[in-house]
């Protein structure tokens, strides 16, 4: 659910992403011949799960190409004060594309490459929405902070 929750805007949608990726893998073990390591599977298969569901959207049919070079933003580095549920809160604000591409790359690990093909765009869009994800994160860590350090 955890990583079902970091891949959705809403709760009810990730409890449907859990349900899939949970029939996915009950149905895969059957065909199998030998048991995988149960934890990385069912991760594979719930972030797989999760692309299905963005695709299913068509959330990138207008997805934007990068002309030359992405700006570079000074790094931010986040306060260890951050829970765990004040990111999720945080990467639930960016928009969808971003925060799929930001999970995929910084979360997950896969190339810029492997996130263009996974979701049909460019790989320099895949570039795009990445810079742009770490740029508003940046802005809400901030927000958050001054909110915090104003209670």
């Amino acid at each position: 659910m955890g990583i079902s929750l970091s891949y959705s805007k809403s709760r009810d949608l990730a409890m449907e992403i859990t349900n899939d990726s949970f029939l996915k893998c009950f149905e895969s073990l059957k065909k199998m011949d030998e048991a995988p390591s149960l934890k990385p599977w069912l991760r594979r298969i719930t972030v797989n799960t999760a692309i299905d569901y963005y695709r299913k959207d068509k959330r990138f049919q207008n997805h934007l190409e990068a002309d030359g070079e992405t700006p570079v933003f000074d790094e931010v580095y986040a306060p260890d004060q951050l829970a765990f549920e004040d990111i999720l809160k945080l990467l639930r604000q960016l928009p969808e594309d971003q925060q799929l591409v930001f999970n995929l790359y910084e979360v997950e690990g896969y190339s810029h490459r492997e996130v263009a093909d996974r979701l049909e765009i460019t790989e320099s869009s895949s570039r795009v929405y990445l810079t742009r994800a770490k740029s508003k994160l940046r802005q809400l860590i901030h927000q958050h902070m001054k909110e915090y350090a104003g209670r």
